[in-house]
Protein backbone atom coordinates (compact mmCIF):
# COMPACT_ATOMS: atom_id res chain seq x y z
CA UNK A 1 0.00 0.00 0.00
CA UNK A 2 1.15 3.54 -0.66
CA UNK A 3 1.72 6.08 2.12
CA UNK A 4 -1.58 7.78 1.22
CA UNK A 5 -3.51 4.70 2.35
CA UNK A 6 -1.90 4.48 5.80
CA UNK A 7 -1.98 7.79 7.71
CA UNK A 8 -0.94 7.20 11.31
CA UNK A 9 -3.83 8.46 13.46
CA UNK A 10 -4.45 7.87 17.18
CA UNK A 11 -7.98 6.62 16.77
CA UNK A 12 -9.33 4.02 14.41
CA UNK A 13 -11.31 5.35 11.49
CA UNK A 14 -13.45 3.34 9.14
CA UNK A 15 -13.61 3.32 5.39
CA UNK A 16 -16.39 2.11 3.17
CA UNK A 17 -15.64 -0.05 0.16
CA UNK A 18 -12.40 -1.42 -1.25
CA UNK A 19 -10.11 0.05 -2.36
CA UNK A 20 -10.34 2.65 0.47
CA UNK A 21 -9.49 6.29 -0.20
CA UNK A 22 -8.02 6.48 3.31
CA UNK A 23 -7.42 4.20 6.23
CA UNK A 24 -6.20 4.47 9.80
CA UNK A 25 -4.73 2.30 12.51
CA UNK A 26 -5.59 1.97 16.16
CA UNK A 27 -3.25 3.30 18.79
CA UNK A 28 -0.55 0.85 19.93
CA UNK A 29 -2.40 0.08 23.17
CA UNK A 30 -2.89 -3.60 23.88
CA UNK A 31 -6.63 -3.30 24.40
CA UNK A 32 -8.95 -1.15 22.28
CA UNK A 33 -12.72 -1.14 21.93
CA UNK A 34 -15.05 0.80 19.68
CA UNK A 35 -18.81 1.15 19.14
CA UNK A 36 -20.24 2.50 15.89
CA UNK A 37 -23.42 2.59 13.82
CA UNK A 38 -23.40 0.68 10.52
CA UNK A 39 -26.05 2.07 8.13
CA UNK A 40 -28.27 -0.20 6.06
CA UNK A 41 -26.69 -1.37 2.81
CA UNK A 42 -23.17 -0.33 3.88
CA UNK A 43 -19.85 -2.06 4.55
CA UNK A 44 -17.18 -0.58 6.79
CA UNK A 45 -13.60 -1.76 7.27
CA UNK A 46 -10.88 -1.19 9.87
CA UNK A 47 -7.12 -1.75 9.76
CA UNK A 48 -4.73 -2.88 12.49
CA UNK A 49 -0.93 -3.09 11.98
CA UNK A 50 0.63 -6.17 13.58
CA UNK A 51 4.08 -7.59 14.18
CA UNK A 52 5.40 -11.04 13.39
CA UNK A 53 4.62 -13.80 15.92
CA UNK A 54 2.13 -11.59 17.76
CA UNK A 55 -1.49 -12.44 18.55
CA UNK A 56 -4.64 -10.60 17.50
CA UNK A 57 -7.89 -11.36 19.32
CA UNK A 58 -11.06 -9.72 18.09
CA UNK A 59 -14.53 -9.96 19.63
CA UNK A 60 -17.63 -8.28 18.23
CA UNK A 61 -21.31 -8.01 19.12
CA UNK A 62 -24.34 -6.52 17.38
CA UNK A 63 -25.99 -4.38 20.06
CA UNK A 64 -29.01 -3.08 18.17
CA UNK A 65 -30.81 -3.45 14.85
CA UNK A 66 -33.30 -5.80 13.25
CA UNK A 67 -32.15 -9.40 13.47
CA UNK A 68 -29.03 -8.48 15.49
CA UNK A 69 -26.84 -9.91 12.71
CA UNK A 70 -23.98 -8.79 10.47
CA UNK A 71 -21.42 -10.30 8.09
CA UNK A 72 -17.82 -10.26 9.33
CA UNK A 73 -14.56 -10.63 7.35
CA UNK A 74 -10.96 -10.79 8.60
CA UNK A 75 -8.21 -10.56 5.97
CA UNK A 76 -4.45 -11.03 6.25
CA UNK A 77 -1.90 -8.50 4.91
CA UNK A 78 -1.72 -10.67 1.76
CA UNK A 79 -5.46 -10.32 1.19
CA UNK A 80 -6.29 -13.88 2.26
CA UNK A 81 -9.60 -14.43 4.06
CA UNK A 82 -8.85 -15.74 7.54
CA UNK A 83 -12.34 -15.54 9.03
CA UNK A 84 -15.78 -15.17 7.48
CA UNK A 85 -18.95 -15.05 9.61
CA UNK A 86 -22.26 -14.81 7.78
CA UNK A 87 -25.11 -13.02 9.55
CA UNK A 88 -23.85 -13.61 13.09
CA UNK A 89 -24.82 -11.62 16.18
CA UNK A 90 -21.42 -12.05 17.88
CA UNK A 91 -18.09 -13.77 17.49
CA UNK A 92 -14.61 -14.21 18.99
CA UNK A 93 -11.54 -14.89 16.81
CA UNK A 94 -7.83 -15.18 17.58
CA UNK A 95 -5.08 -15.35 14.95
CA UNK A 96 -1.31 -15.55 15.04
CA UNK A 97 -0.02 -12.64 13.00
CA UNK A 98 2.81 -11.66 10.70
CA UNK A 99 4.20 -8.26 9.78
CA UNK A 100 1.61 -6.14 8.02
CA UNK A 101 -1.81 -4.56 8.25
CA UNK A 102 -4.81 -6.77 9.00
CA UNK A 103 -8.21 -5.71 7.74
CA UNK A 104 -11.55 -6.61 9.30
CA UNK A 105 -14.89 -5.58 7.84
CA UNK A 106 -18.50 -5.47 9.00
CA UNK A 107 -20.97 -5.90 6.14
CA UNK A 108 -24.62 -4.82 6.35
CA UNK A 109 -25.31 -4.75 2.61
CA UNK A 110 -27.88 -7.53 2.94
CA UNK A 111 -30.13 -5.17 4.93
CA UNK A 112 -31.98 -2.46 3.01
CA UNK A 113 -33.78 -0.82 5.95
CA UNK A 114 -32.25 -1.54 9.35
CA UNK A 115 -28.99 -0.02 10.58
CA UNK A 116 -26.87 -1.91 13.14
CA UNK A 117 -25.05 -0.75 16.26
CA UNK A 118 -21.84 -2.79 16.55
CA UNK A 119 -19.34 -3.10 19.38
CA UNK A 120 -15.92 -4.70 18.93
CA UNK A 121 -12.78 -5.10 21.02
CA UNK A 122 -9.18 -5.73 19.98
CA UNK A 123 -6.67 -7.46 22.27
CA UNK A 124 -3.05 -7.47 21.07
CA UNK A 125 -0.47 -9.80 22.61
CA UNK A 126 3.29 -10.18 22.14
CA UNK A 127 3.65 -6.80 20.48
CA UNK A 128 7.24 -6.43 21.75
CA UNK A 129 6.59 -3.79 24.38
CA UNK A 130 6.98 -5.99 27.48
CA UNK A 131 10.54 -6.91 26.51
CA UNK A 132 11.44 -3.24 26.26
CA UNK A 133 9.92 -2.63 29.69
CA UNK A 134 12.07 -5.38 31.15
CA UNK A 135 15.21 -3.85 29.64
CA UNK A 136 14.27 -0.51 31.20
CA UNK A 137 13.96 -2.21 34.59
CA UNK A 138 17.40 -3.80 34.25
CA UNK A 139 18.97 -0.38 33.79
CA UNK A 140 17.97 0.67 37.29
CA UNK A 141 18.14 -2.58 39.28
CA UNK A 142 21.56 -4.10 39.93
CA UNK A 143 23.17 -6.45 42.41
CA UNK A 144 21.25 -7.06 45.65
CA UNK A 145 18.94 -4.04 45.46
CA UNK A 146 15.28 -4.23 46.46
CA UNK A 147 15.93 -6.40 49.52
CA UNK A 148 17.70 -9.13 47.54
CA UNK A 149 14.61 -9.86 45.47
CA UNK A 150 15.34 -11.07 42.01
CA UNK A 151 14.39 -8.88 39.11
CA UNK A 152 12.65 -11.83 37.47
CA UNK A 153 10.40 -12.26 40.52
CA UNK A 154 9.42 -8.60 40.47
CA UNK A 155 8.68 -8.67 36.77
CA UNK A 156 6.70 -11.88 37.12
CA UNK A 157 4.55 -10.34 39.86
CA UNK A 158 4.00 -7.15 37.89
CA UNK A 159 3.10 -9.05 34.73
CA UNK A 160 0.69 -11.24 36.69
CA UNK A 161 -1.07 -8.21 38.15
CA UNK A 162 -1.11 -6.54 34.74
CA UNK A 163 -2.63 -9.61 33.09
CA UNK A 164 -5.33 -9.90 35.75
CA UNK A 165 -6.20 -6.22 35.52
CA UNK A 166 -6.40 -6.44 31.73
CA UNK A 167 -8.67 -9.48 32.02
CA UNK A 168 -10.90 -7.63 34.51
CA UNK A 169 -11.18 -4.64 32.20
CA UNK A 170 -12.00 -6.92 29.28
CA UNK A 171 -14.73 -8.72 31.24
CA UNK A 172 -16.25 -5.43 32.40
CA UNK A 173 -16.26 -4.12 28.84
CA UNK A 174 -18.00 -7.25 27.58
CA UNK A 175 -20.55 -7.08 30.39
CA UNK A 176 -21.35 -3.48 29.43
CA UNK A 177 -21.82 -4.59 25.83
CA UNK A 178 -24.14 -7.42 26.88
CA UNK A 179 -26.07 -5.01 29.08
CA UNK A 180 -26.47 -2.53 26.20
CA UNK A 181 -27.73 -5.27 23.87
CA UNK A 182 -30.19 -6.61 26.46
CA UNK A 183 -31.45 -3.10 27.15
CA UNK A 184 -32.05 -2.49 23.45
CA UNK A 185 -33.95 -5.78 23.19
CA UNK A 186 -36.08 -4.90 26.22
CA UNK A 187 -36.88 -1.44 24.86
CA UNK A 188 -37.84 -2.96 21.52
CA UNK A 189 -40.11 -5.49 23.23
CA UNK A 190 -41.63 -2.71 25.35
CA UNK A 191 -42.48 -0.70 22.22
CA UNK A 192 -44.02 -3.77 20.57
CA UNK A 193 -46.14 -4.56 23.63
CA UNK A 194 -47.40 -0.98 23.76
CA UNK A 195 -48.18 -0.96 20.05
CA UNK A 196 -50.16 -4.20 20.06
CA UNK A 197 -51.90 -3.21 23.28
CA UNK A 198 -53.15 -0.07 21.57
CA UNK A 199 -54.24 -2.14 18.56
CA UNK A 200 -56.16 -4.54 20.80
CA UNK A 201 -57.74 -1.63 22.64
CA UNK A 202 -58.82 -0.08 19.34
CA UNK A 203 -60.30 -3.38 18.16
CA UNK A 204 -62.22 -3.76 21.44
CA UNK A 205 -63.64 -0.25 21.13
CA UNK A 206 -64.72 -0.86 17.54
CA UNK A 207 -66.32 -4.24 18.40
CA UNK A 208 -68.13 -2.71 21.37
CA UNK A 209 -69.50 0.10 19.21
CA UNK A 210 -70.67 -2.40 16.58
CA UNK A 211 -72.42 -4.51 19.20
CA UNK A 212 -74.25 -1.49 20.64
CA UNK A 213 -75.24 -0.41 17.15
CA UNK A 214 -76.54 -3.88 16.24
CA UNK A 215 -78.55 -4.22 19.44
CA UNK A 216 -80.00 -0.75 19.01
CA UNK A 217 -80.97 -1.47 15.42
CA UNK A 218 -82.77 -4.69 16.45
CA UNK A 219 -84.98 -2.86 18.97
CA UNK A 220 -85.73 -0.09 16.47
CA UNK A 221 -86.83 -2.69 13.88
CA UNK A 222 -89.27 -4.28 16.37
CA UNK A 223 -90.82 -0.92 17.22
CA UNK A 224 -91.37 -0.13 13.56
CA UNK A 225 -93.01 -3.51 12.92
CA UNK A 226 -95.51 -2.98 15.77
CA UNK A 227 -96.61 0.37 14.47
Amino acid sequence: MGPLLWPRLLLGCFVLLLPPPGAAEFSPSLDSDFTFTLPAGRKECFYQPMRKEASLELEYQVLDGAGLDVDFHLLSPKGETLVFDERKSDGVHTVETEDGDYMFCFDNTFSTISEKVIFFELILDNMGEDGQDQEDWKKYVTGTDLLDMKLEDILESINSVKARLSKSVQIQTLLRAFEARDRNIQESNFDRVNFWSMVNLGVMVVVSALQVYMLKSLFEDKRKSRT
